[in-house]
């Protein structure tokens, strides 16, 4: 693989859990060098977070081996003397500091912006949060469900009958992250012609907003309040979940075309016929008429067979998988989406994490290393502190 983007690029990371972590193992993976900065004999909290118990006493919970692979982890104390001196020679170094904490917690650990830009006039400085670092609600604590609820995404997840409902997986935090990690990147970019550090103040909250799509834009356009539809689309009809022989399918027909072609294949031709189904509109006000009338003919066969011959003529479908089929899928192995580590416990287990999804020269971009034990590189920090400022020679306190 030619030389990853960020390349020469020093993350000092501060974050815990996922949001902040999720982040900077997307900055690992397109190359920067990314050094977790945790608290001395508890590390990141997601190290006792995951399904196995014995995994999280021993500090390498699934949460946290799932984000921090290829980081190497140095335990500071941020309110101690000597270990304040340390974190700030690595500061001069850094090119990024990214941070987690509630807004403001670390200007009263006396490293705000301004003492930050103070030691590295050209540091990018990224704090996430949940609610950003200014306004009425700055200071209240977020969880990524608190913000699925906030941010409306929970009012439109489910149906009329079990909205409101949280999001299967954590996607507010995944969200924020990978909003910092897209303006860190701008960041550096711009700092390239200026030579200015930025400082970024990533909100959750908005992030989620934003990423809710047409549910919100919608509204603004339209004032109409979007309403939870389970698994149908509420942009096209048939767009949605639908009954085959032997289980759910998925089938996004959304353009006439696709429709057209849909009733073909089903040999239900007459429903292009029918006024209520003619166009899309039509469609969509008449939606459970037109899926009980498919799920009829989707019945005779399975959901593998009808994502086969749907998708070879051109009609969006596939099967619903659960997480065991999904990660097996030959389509992920064929791109190399996941990469098989050893366990940094040396126990001789294999680690299995994902990649980016982003092929870069028609190559995936994987981690190097292991995530690190808690500490793991504390032996090396005065030679890892003058790596980072040129000054291999210097010897420091």
């Amino acid at each position: 693989m030619h030389e990853r983007p960020l390349s020469g690029i020093r993350v000092l990371d501060l974050t815990n859990v996922l949001a902040g972590p999720y982040c900077s193992y997307q900055l690992m993976l397109l190359g920067a060098e990314v050094v977790k900065v945790e608290v001395p004999g508890q590390g990141d909290l997601a190290r006792n977070l995951g399904p196995d118990p014995e995994l999280n006493r021993s500090g390498l919970g699934a949460s946290f081996l799932a984000q921090n692979a290829g980081k190497k982890s140095l335990e500071i104390d941020l309110k101690a003397p000597g270990d304040r001196a340390r974190f700030e020679g690595l500061v001069r170094g850094a090119d990024v500091l990214l941070e987690n904490f509630r807004a403001g917690v670390l200007d009263r650990l006396g490293f705000g912006w301004p003492r930050l830009r103070e030691l590295n006039p050209g540091l990018v400085y990224c704090a996430v949060s949940g609610f950003g670092q200014t306004g009425p609600m700055s200071q209240a604590p977020a969880y990524d469900q608190i913000i699925q609820g906030l941010s409306g995404m929970m009012s439109v997840t489910g149906t009329r009958e079990t909205a409101p409902l949280r999001v299967g997986f954590p996607v507010c935090d995944t969200v924020g992250g990978l909003a910092a990690a897209l303006h860190i990147c701008a960041a550096l970019a711009g700092r390239a012609s200026t030579g200015r550090g930025t400082f970024l103040d990533v909100s959750m909250l908005e992030a989620a907003v934003s990423a809710m799509g047409w549910a919100v834009s919608n509204y603004l356009v339209s004032g109409v309040p979007p309403e939870p539809m389970g698994t149908q689309n509420a942009t096209s009809a048939p767009s949605g979940t639908f009954e085959a022989a032997d289980g759910p399918l998925n089938i996004a027909a959304n353009r006439q075309q696709q429709f057209e072609t849909l009733c073909a294949i089903l040999d239900r031709r007459d429903l292009l016929d029918d006024p209520r189904f003619a166009h899309r509109e039509a469609r969509k006000l008449h939606r459970e008429e037109l899926d009980g009338e498919l799920n009829a003919a989707l019945r005779r066969r399975t959901a593998l067979e009808w994502e086969e011959v749907l998708g070879a003529a051109g009609v969006p479908a596939a099967r619903v998988a659960g997480v065991p089929q999904a990660v097996e899928l030959e389509q992920l192995r064929h791109r190399g989406f996941f990469t098989d580590l050893a366990f940094p416990d040396g126990s001789g287990r294999t680690l299995r994490v994902a990649g980016s999804g982003v092929l870069h020269d028609g190559e995936p971009l994987r981690p190097v290393a292991p995530p690190p034990l808690l500490g793991e590189q504390n032996a090396e920090i005065q030679a890892l502190t003058a790596r980072w400022n040129g000054t291999e020679t210097a010897v420091t306190s």
